[in-house]
């Protein structure tokens, strides 16, 4: 594993995905079963259990510790023990590439605060900083604005499109293609250019 544990920002702690969440996580996923439903795939019961999420912490821990993935998630500095969203980096892929998927959802009742755009910049920054990655992608259906405009303010670009690219809650849904690269990120490299 080549990150720390908890990150902090101005408002946010990202804590880097454990076991031990698993009764905040699954807490996170019930109260916001109906507003995430538009945007994940098509989810059992299951899914909304505590043995269901505790599995699937354990899965991210073991990802970051093959150095695969990492999933971080969000609470308030003021309320460190409720989760309100997750930042990953996800698909790690070392070598000549040194990229990763950018992926990330936030408690609908606390959008449009500048929370996301926050844990957005602070994963970039994890990525590129701490993990010496050099690529970030994230893919983002075009009707989800909320979600493009967190990438935009965070320095990604639209690099196109990709056609029915995720099956979203039973639909095959169109992704805009939406990257941040190091030179972008550390400002070696003109975005205009």
């Amino acid at each position: 594993m080549r990150c720390k544990p908890v990150y902090e920002t101005a408002r946010l702690a990202l804590r880097l995905a454990a076991p031990s969440f698993a009764p905040a996580l699954t807490d996170y996923y019930c109260r916001n079963r109906t507003f995430f439903s538009a945007f994940d795939p098509e989810r059992g019961e299951d899914f909304f259990t505590l043995e269901r999420q505790r599995a699937s912490l354990e899965q991210d821990a073991r990802l970051a510790e093959e150095d695969r993935g990492y999933r971080f998630y969000l609470s308030l500095r003021e309320e460190p023990e409720r989760i309100v969203g997750m930042v990953g980096l996800s698909n790690l892929v070392r070598g000549a590439f040194q990229s990763c998927h950018l992926g990330y959802k936030l408690d609908g009742a606390l959008l449009c605060q500048g929370y996301m755009t926050e844990g957005v910049k602070a994963a970039a920054d994890i990525a590129f900083a701490d993990l010496g990655l050099h690529r970030i992608e994230a893919n983002i259906m075009p009707r989800n604005r909320a979600s493009l405009r967190v990438a935009e303010k965070a320095g990604f670009y639209h690099e196109g499109l990709a056609l029915k690219y995720l099956k979203i809650n039973g639909m095959w849904e169109d992704h805009i293609h939406m990257v941040l690269r190091r030179e972008l990120w550390s400002g070696e490299e003109d975005p205009a250019s």
